[in-house]
């Protein structure tokens, strides 16, 4: 059986009744009675909705190819199984963000200029350090960053594809970099 909620007007009278009964033992200490919870009304507004947990942040994979292949599908199924040469590659190791990046743009812009359709970016793995904090730090930071500059002006108007390479190439620590054709 279910309890129904008492109204304003009944909790009134209770009250008023309360106020004027006598305890049958007054040395007792009185017990404060719980006032019955009023039914909630419903906001004419929309709440907004709550915000999703957070988790703690997990290490960034490699990022993902764009969703959409911009260049010749048989070219890319060449380049994926690691059967076409890069005409030109440059390797990041070691270096930190404020050297690598001019390094990139310099690499990338001088084989756009020079006709190269294909070329090697290799930033390794990152270091595999001791993760002893509270909070995870992700590894290979350049591996992370450097997608991000080719899609950034002024490389972007050079750069058609960017992909993970072949392991023949350096697997997970470098990128098959498709330039534009030279106009």
């Amino acid at each position: 059986m279910t309890r129904r909620r008492l109204t304003a007007e009944e909790i009134a009278l209770w009250q008023k009744v309360v106020a004027r009964a006598e305890r049958l033992h007054p040395e007792s200490a009185p017990v404060a009675q719980p006032l019955p919870k009023p039914k909630p009304t419903k906001p004419a507004v929309a709440r907004p909705r709550p915000a999703p947990r957070s988790e703690p942040p997990k290490p960034d994979p490699v990022p993902a190819p764009p969703p959409a292949l911009q260049m010749d599908h048989k070219q890319f199924g060449r380049m994926k199984r690691g059967k076409l040469m890069p005409e030109g590659r440059i390797d990041l190791h070691g270096m930190t963000l404020d050297q690598a990046h001019p390094e990139l743009t310099g690499f990338i812009l001088s084989a756009h200029a020079a006709g190269k359709r294909l070329v090697l970016v290799i930033t390794g793995k990152g270091k595999s350090g001791d993760d002893t904090g509270p909070i995870p730090r992700p590894r290979g930071i350049l591996r992370r960053q450097v997608p991000q500059w080719l899609a950034m002006p002024p490389l972007a108007q050079a750069v058609l594809q960017v992909t993970p390479a072949h392991l023949r190439h350096g697997g997970e620590g470098a990128f098959y970099v498709y330039l534009r054709r030279g106009r």
